[in-house]
């Protein structure tokens, strides 16, 4: 009996101490959580660690390439010194202010790259309004003339002229105050101040980027009251204060640019230009204009690795000659 019974009690009593499938399931489950739990979190901290260290060295190249854009602006205040120093009443394109400086390796891997511009060449939307406030009847006009010469509406003009003036009154019936800017989506103000940068154009309602793209190239903000340098004036600017009808620059686009290479100082002078302007406004508009410039935009491409950076600085040179930043900016307008 005892014999036969044994085996039997032992299967029992195996039976009893086995643990169950079940358990034996979900302490795998177990372990396949715990696996990928320690996964994620090991590919989180990868991640989190990679990510601040491309942080860092874009922190580190975008500190590097200001520091280079800097350097690039002591180099034309130097240049702009010399060229003042030589020649004091002119600034006109063959002194060499124009010339494109670079590619120039700045050390192993950085490369810079660098142009002047002379901002004094456009025209000066600052100068649409006097200093009292009114409008300026003969800027107004030349701006007019100019968005006509680009086939753009000519109702721009009184709307800039109500964005900048300090009252909030439109001056005419293409003009425009808080009474349609607070009807925009989403409403807003108008600024009432000289602006200082031509971008603002983008807050005139229904203006665009395609008018913006086109004007553009023509205009500057700059302070009130700034001339127009003939000798680097753009051929369309030289025509909008012409007159209506007057396409002597601006009819064939790459002959001004001839004249000026083919020319040893500035083209066209100043005594050509002006008496060339209508005999009814001459008096006028000739205090518009001078043979020199103060305000030049320096652009400077930085390239370190397959990065690139741009800098554009406005720069300024006193009558002492030194030449300053007054603003700088990561786009041209």
């Amino acid at each position: 009996m005892s014999g036969s019974s044994g085996p039997r009690s032992r299967a029992r009593r195996q039976r009893r101490t086995a643990p169950p499938r079940a358990q034996r399931g979900v302490a795998m489950l177990i372990a396949i959580l715990l696996v990928a739990l320690g996964t994620i979190v090991a590919a989180a901290i990868g991640y989190e660690s990679a990510m601040t260290f491309r942080r860092g060295a874009a922190t580190y190249a975008f500190d590097q390439s200001v520091l280079i854009a800097q350097g690039a602006e002591a180099l034309a205040a130097y240049g702009l010194r010399q060229i003042r120093v030589s020649d004091p009443t002119h600034t006109y394109p063959g002194q060499g202010w124009d010339k494109p400086f670079g590619p120039l390796e700045v050390v192993p891997g950085v490369m810079l790259e660098a142009s002047l511009e002379d901002l004094q060449g456009r025209l000066n939307v600052n100068n649409l309004v006097n200093t009292d406030g009114t409008p300026n009847s003969d800027y107004v006009g030349a701006f007019t003339q100019l968005l006509e010469m680009l086939g753009l509406e000519t109702k721009w003009a009184g709307y800039l002229v109500d964005w900048i003036d300090a009252d909030l009154v439109p001056q005419n019936p293409d003009g425009a105050e808080d009474t349609v800017y607070m009807g925009q989506t989403p409403p807003y103000r108008t600024a009432n101040r000289y602006i200082t940068s031509i971008s603002e154009l983008l807050a005139l309602p229904g203006f665009g980027r395609d008018r913006y793209l086109l004007l553009a190239p023509y205009i500057t903000a700059l302070p009130a009251l700034t001339k127009i340098n003939v000798c680097t004036a753009k051929d369309k600017v030289l025509d909008a204060f012409l007159g209506a009808g007057h396409t002597e620059f601006s009819s064939d686009s790459g002959a001004l640019a001839k004249n000026r290479a083919a020319s040893s100082g500035c083209f066209p002078t100043l005594s050509n230009y002006q008496a060339a302007l209508n005999p009814a406004r001459q008096k006028s508009l000739s205090n518009y204009f001078s043979q020199s410039s103060n305000y030049f935009r320096l652009t400077s491409y930085i390239t370190i690795g397959s990065t690139e950076f741009s800098l554009y600085s406005l720069l300024y040179q006193d009558a002492s000659n030194a030449v300053r930043p007054i603003q700088r900016s990561f786009t041209p307008d």
